[in-house]
């Protein structure tokens, strides 16, 4: 018997790393990422995979995920997998606990999966330079574009001299990683849901491996077939567009007459000047002048392109345009002086520079700046072409910009007033799935969701993906 046993786990331990070998992934404990009720079953760990797939012998990355499912759920099927957008942002991060009715939970099983180079991933591609050369610029009036440039340039050196390759992270990359943790987790299908960027990477993943899709619920995707760069100022005109109409549409208020035209104009007008303003950083007691010109002024109007703040967008307008604006300038370098922690700007960099900016015409691009010059130079991403020129990552194959045909199940929501990723986007992802079905969520901004009025949409359409929605709201429109 003992003998049995030994050659029982001897031909296991053999088979395990067979399959590891064929499938060239294996699973690793992640102890205490996240806390959970006692009465559910939940798995955390790594994928540990290929940095790039190519050289399979090559350097390896680890990708951490957390599967939770309660016990009288199939581990193997109906199982919803969720990566957060970005580009550059941990899906799992900020999931400390999770309780026995946790919304997670709310369709079957649930699984969250980072990305490969964001945070709790091994290795992580964090540039903290980045933040600090910003920083820099606004306390000493420095030009702030060559002070980053010099902090990526930095960055990239950093990570070149251990080795990583920085072309391997990238949305093909990750589809993939994607569907190893399916096979490495013996499930079935996947409901993929995606969030902005990441809805362009549950695309690729239903194109790439359509065998492990069973339905997609995309939040304000961004096909990574379109080239952003070349629509961003149209987009957020678009949005603001919706603004004018509801405020000629809702409001009898003389002062909001004529609203667009002196938005347009004065915009126009501020084009190349230079504003100054006092500002104090926090916990410091020392006010510093600061130069800022048009570009926060229309950060300070599209941050508030959302459901929370659309209804006083019009006044804040108005305020900026009277000549009012310190405020809100200071909310603004706020933003820049607190940073953003959770952002890890080398995965976005490489994502960003392969699959939009390294397809992107820079003719059109400054086109926008013609056609729109209220918008004209606006810095409308973190991203740009200088920076991918320092960056010198590999742009993705031709076919990542390609449409997705696909006839997998899909649910997409998009807001009337998202400036990022517009209705004419996920029209266009509808165009190619027969069998989708979209969204239009009036003054909802981006990533809006799926529940409008007290209805949860994807519960319904999870019910039975090929049934035809009918909205219960005047708020929705679902084509």
């Amino acid at each position: 018997m003992k003998i049995f046993l030994i050659a029982l786990l001897f031909s296991t331990v053999i088979s395990q790393r067979l399959y590891s070998q064929k499938n060239n992934f294996v699973i690793e404990p992640y102890p205490g990422m996240v806390k959970a009720d006692s009465r559910l079953i939940l798995k955390t760990g790594y994928l540990v995979v290929p940095e790039n797939r190519k050289k399979p012998k090559g350097p390896k990355v680890k990708i951490p995920f957390l599967f939770v499912r309660k016990p009288d759920h199939d581990p193997h099927k109906d199982i919803t997998l969720y990566t957060t957008g970005g580009p550059g942002y941990s899906t799992t991060l900020n999931i400390d606990s999770i309780s026995y009715n946790s919304g997670f939970l709310a369709y079957g099983g649930f699984i969250a999966f980072d990305q490969r180079g964001t945070k709790r991933a091994k290795p992580c591609l964090d540039c903290t330079e980045v933040a600090s050369a910003i920083k820099r610029s606004y306390r000493e009036g420095k030009n702030k574009d060559s002070l980053v440039l010099a902090a990526v340039k930095q960055c990239r050196e950093s990570f070149v001299k251990q080795g990583i390759d920085l072309s391997a992270y990238n949305t093909i990359e990750s589809a993939e990683d994607i569907n190893d943790l399916r096979l490495a987790l013996n499930i079935d299908s996947l409901n993929l849901v995606g969030i902005s960027y990441s809805g362009g990477l549950m695309l690729t993943m239903a194109r790439n491996h359509p065998e492990g899709v069973r339905t997609l619920i995309l939040n304000s995707p961004l096909p990574g077939y379109v080239n952003f760069e070349e629509h961003a100022l149209f987009n957020i005109n678009e949005a603001l567009e919706q603004v004018f109409q509801n405020c000629e549409t809702d409001s009898t208020d003389s002062k909001y007459k004529n609203l667009r035209l002196r938005f347009r104009q004065y915009f126009t007008s501020v084009t190349g000047k230079k504003f100054r303003v006092s500002y104090k950083e926090k916990d410091s007691d020392k006010s510093i002048n600061i130069i800022y010109t048009k570009n926060e002024l229309l950060d300070a109007i599209i941050s508030r392109l959302n459901f929370r703040q659309v209804k006083t967008l019009a006044g804040v307008m108005i305020d900026i345009i009277d000549g009012r604006q310190d405020k809100y300038v200071r909310e603004v370098l706020d933003g820049y002086f607190t940073g953003d922690a959770n952002v890890s700007l080398g995965m976005r960099y490489s994502v960003y520079c392969s699959e939009q900016i390294g397809y992107a015409d820079l003719r059109l691009e400054k086109q926008q700046n013609q056609i729109l010059p209220w918008l004209a130079g606006y810095s409308f991403n973190n991203v740009n072409h200088p920076i991918c020129n320092c960056w010198q990552v590999k742009p993705e194959p031709e076919i990542a910009k390609q449409p997705v045909y696909s006839a997998v199940p899909a649910l997409i929501s998009a807001g009337d007033i998202d400036p990022d990723c517009r209705p004419f986007y996920n029209r266009l992802i509808k165009r190619y799935m027969p069998n989708s079905q979209l969204l239009i969520i009036h003054n909802k901004g981006h990533a809006p969701g799926f529940t409008v009025d007290g209805t949860d949409y994807v519960k319904l359409f999870l019910a039975n993906p090929y049934r035809q929605l009918v909205p219960q709201s005047k708020n929705l429109i679902i084509e």
